[in-house]
């Protein structure tokens, strides 16, 4: 890589500029954490990807965002470990895998489980590789020789030591769960792979006989078959209509059994006649209901779909069959009185296209009772995990507090199989690391762990626990923060927490750092079905990696939703080519300077000391702004400097010196350009790694990447506070010369008197110092500065910090015009004199606020009161 080259192409080309930078970073290894002891670990996990297809715009915002993070710390000297790693994704990659075998007249139960597996493996190898090449494409910053996989031999045996760990303490069980059953099949479905489709069905109604002969009950279903399973009526607590029906007991038709009247929250009173009938064997929410009042689960059903011997004189039929035959019987009761069509959302089986029956089975779970109430104790403690945006805290806690048991079985092939055997005579259950040595006598259970199982270890499993002894854990974990969207917080975040301090005995992460989705511009979520998703590839082919990652980085604050538009990817662009061009004139400037021949401790302009005060002010606010995770208050503080103060002005001022004669003031010139750029280039890295990289390496520099180079500190010896006062009053000097100039259509390049009243000597020493600056932006054809000048009777005039400017325009200027324009800038002063002098009245301001934000609101207080009544009297002399 050609380095020091002090030059750069005369368009800015974001794919010839991103082109082969990024193995250039990969191969020097500059994001490889170097177990360095002298210096402080740093550690991020990537929430890793599923293996299942392409990185969207949101895995784009999420690993920016950790880019940014870790660029910082690795410039600000951390050994920073950024680790990478894909997640097996048990239920959407086996979908995937079954599709594709579909489209070839396949199913995985022709290939059988070992040749399925093999086949699920391939895939992951290709589209692991498309997902590197996106990392790579974005520029990501990871450590490739920890990359890691959900599925990998050292995550897998982490995986047996918690999974086996957590059954010998009896934290977990087998229980009975209500999963998709798809009676064709045979086989249970996992949600993705049930179908929803709007039926045309029917809403039953029947009245329940109450035992004790007092009256009825109505409930309706659209699912009569399974009344024969019914074990309780269930109304809500503030249900009016029947609290006095609470623990009482209906006669269940055509079964004969007394079922109770619970009262649970659940019931919508709104719906139907505000009483449900509840099944706990036949559907999820009447499972979860039975649970909360130890209610019987009565399965009625075969795994074929026919009706088994708990269902009476109707065993045998299938369950269609059954239906029609019980309706006919309940009328004959007068039990259904009414039979409303009803349009409903059912499940299909995506692989049959049988309707999917919920269904009783036996599950693998999690008691997360003991480990919730440890994780919630944590959030007590100093070591709790912080929260940013802290709102989200509260959705973690309330999850927390009301956490039910997980089901961690998984009926599928890819992924962590249960290492749990049966024998296959007595039906014993034998549970550890490795098989029974008799294995020719036991069954391993074929299901296998959900994902989230997994990657809930991710923190300390990707380091090589449960090796307590690896170097790696020991170094690296607890990690520092983990970057992620709000809508995984329960399915990962918490999970990461609690097993992280059951096997670790520690928060696995210091901070969360919580972003939000990306929505169009319309502010709709992306899917397929509005066609309005974005390809974050094709956003960087046509604006580059740079100008997506900052505009990602800052289109939002944390916790919020961020809006995609290709006009401000768009604008960024723009950025990225203003700053080329600005850097392109540095460089044409620097005429071979070398790193050792920048010195800035010659005189100085008034310039040079209020870009390089803006620069300290600069460095301090984006180091204070980035630690707090506001990355987008940084970009606003880095457009701001870079655009208004470097681009706009420094580098209009430094063509005064480095087209003059004075060879010191270029050298100078000359320092401040290169040391400025350098500095600001660092401070823009994380955000924009490609274009700094290649201005960087055309800059004198030392060190062989700006990935490595020291972040800038704020330099005390650089801060010139009187300087930067002078300066800000020659901008608006300047500023309200051009305004005036723009409303008389009087251009720049037409020579004009300019009368400039100073209040004071020093101010009117300071405008004859710079006095060079105003002839070249202002364009006089006459300058005269003093603190006794008249007001010429035809004259633009306009208030600035401390003087007045008078341009006699005659023939220009409309007096009633410029009355009415001086009387809105009147109206202006009084507006801001009034706010802070209500500030300054106010008691509680006075006693809280530090004394130097109350010195700061009086000096502002002077200032307007000075202007306002420049202006009042400018307005009665014109009036005059």
């Amino acid at each position: 890589m050609d380095t020091n080259k002090q030059t750069l192409s005369t368009k800015y080309d974001h794919q010839s500029v991103e082109k082969d930078r990024y193995s250039f970073w990969v191969d020097g290894k500059f994001f490889e954490a170097k177990d360095d002891e002298t210096k402080q670990p740093y550690t991020i996990v990537i929430p890793p990807p599923n293996v299942t297809g392409k990185l969207h715009l949101g895995h784009a915002w999420d690993t920016t965002l950790q880019d940014i993070i870790t660029r910082m710390k690795r410039m600000q000297g951390y050994d920073v470990l950024w680790l990478p790693g894909m997640d097996h994704a048990g239920i959407a990659t086996q979908a995937k895998v079954e599709a594709k075998l579909r489209e070839e007249g396949k199913s995985r139960h022709d290939l059988g489980r070992e040749k399925f597996l093999e086949e699920t493996w391939k895939w992951k190898e290709e589209y692991a590789g498309h997902i590197r090449k996106q990392w790579a494409k974005l520029g990501l910053g990871l450590d490739y020789s920890r990359e890691r996989f959900t599925m990998d031999e050292g995550l897998s045996k982490a995986v047996r030591e918690v999974f086996v760990s957590l059954y010998k303490k009896g934290l977990i069980y087998r229980g009975e769960y209500i999963i998709n059953w798809d009676p064709v099949t045979k086989t249970a479905l996992s949600d993705i792979e049930v179908i929803y489709k709007d039926v045309q069905g029917a809403l039953y109604h029947m009245r329940y006989p109450l035992a004790d002969g007092s009256g009825h009950i109505e409930v309706a279903t659209t699912r009569p078959e399974t009344m024969l399973g019914d074990t309780a009526v269930a109304v809500h607590p503030d249900d009016e209509r029947y609290k006095h029906l609470i623990g009482k007991k209906v006669k269940l038709p055509i079964t004969g059994r007394e079922i109770p009247i619970v009262a649970d929250e659940y019931v919508d009173m709104e719906f139907g006649s505000g009483a449900v009938k509840i099944t706990p064997a036949h559907d999820p929410n009447d499972f979860e209901i039975g649970n909360r009042h130890n209610l019987e689960r009565i399965l009625v059903m075969n795994e074929d779909g026919t009706m088994n011997e708990k269902a009476g004189k109707y065993e045998g039929m299938d369950r269609f069959e059954c239906r029609k035959q019980i309706v006919k019987d309940l009328q004959e009761e007068g039990i259904l009185f009414k039979i409303e069509e009803h349009m409903h959302s059912v499940g299909h089986s995506e692989r049959s296209g049988a309707v999917v029956e919920p269904y009783l089975s036996t599950q693998w779970f999690v008691k997360m009772k003991p480990l919730a109430e440890a994780a919630l104790e944590l959030q007590k403690s100093e070591n709790k995990v912080n929260f940013v945006p802290e709102r989200f805290e509260k959705t973690y806690l309330h999850w927390m507090e009301n956490i039910r048991d997980w089901c961690i079985s998984r009926q599928l092939w890819w992924g962590h199989r249960i290492p749990a055997w049966y024998h296959k005579e007595t039906g014993e259950v034998y549970v550890d690391h490795k098989p029974p040595k008799d294995i020719e006598n036991w069954e391993q259970d074929s299901d296998v762990l959900d994902t989230w199982f997994s990657s809930a270890l991710w923190p300390f499993s990707t380091m090589g626990w449960p090796d307590t002894e690896a170097k790696d854990l020991q170094r690296y974990y607890p990690t520092d923060v983990l970057v992620t969207g709000y809508d995984i917080i329960f399915f990962w975040v918490s999970r990461m927490i609690f097993q992280g301090l059951e096997f670790t005995g520690t928060r696995p992460f210091k901070d969360v750092l919580i972003h939000g989705l990306v929505r169009d511009a319309e502010g709709r979520k992306m899917s397929k079905s509005l066609g309005n998703g974005v390809d974050p590839m094709d956003v960087i082919d046509k604006y580059g990696a740079d100008s997506l990652r900052y505009f990602l980085a800052t289109g939002s604050s944390p916790g919020q939703d961020l809006r995609f538009s290709y006009e401000k990817v768009e604008a960024v662009w723009n950025f990225a080519n203003k700053i080329w061009n600005a850097s392109r004139f540095a460089l044409m400037n620097m005429d071979g300077m070398t790193y050792d021949e920048i010195d800035l401790t010659g005189e100085k302009s008034v310039a040079d000391k209020w870009i390089l005060t803006r620069l300290n002010e600069t460095i301090e606010q984006v180091t204070k702004l980035a630690e707090k995770y506001e990355f987008g208050e940084v970009g606003r503080v880095l457009y701001n400097f870079i655009w208004d103060d470097f681009c706009d002005w420094y580098i209009e001022m430094a063509k005064l010196p480095l087209y003059g004669e004075n060879e010191e003031a270029k050298k100078m010139t000359r320092s401040v350009l290169a040391y400025v750029l350098d500095q600001t280039m660092r401070l823009l890295h994380p955000f924009m790694p490609f274009i700094t990289e290649e201005i960087w390496q055309s800059l004198p520099h030392k060190g062989e990447s700006i990935t490595i180079a020291a972040w800038p500190k704020a330099r005390p010896e650089f801060t010139f506070a009187d300087a930067s006062n002078e300066m800000k009053l020659l901008v608006e000097v300047i500023r309200s010369v051009r305004n005036i100039r723009a409303e008389v259509n009087t251009p720049l390049s037409k020579p004009i008197e300019i009368q400039i009243k100073a209040h004071h000597d020093d101010i009117k020493d300071q405008f004859i110092r710079n006095k060079e600056y105003l002839q070249r932006f202002c364009n006089p054809s006459e300058l005269v500065i003093n603190t006794n000048l008249q007001a010429p009777e035809k004259a633009m005039t306009a208030v600035v910090s401390g003087a007045e400017l008078f341009l006699p325009l005659e023939g220009l200027i409309n007096i009633e015009e410029e009355i009415k324009r001086l009387e809105k800038e009147l109206d202006k002063w009084n507006k801001e004199v009034e706010r802070v002098q209500k500030k300054l009245a106010n008691e509680g301001f006075l006693k809280k606020a530090p004394q130097k934000v109350v010195d700061e609101e009086r000096k502002k207080e002077k200032d307007y009161l000075e202007k306002r009544d420049a202006v009042l009297k400018r307005i009665e002399e014109l009036q005059g």
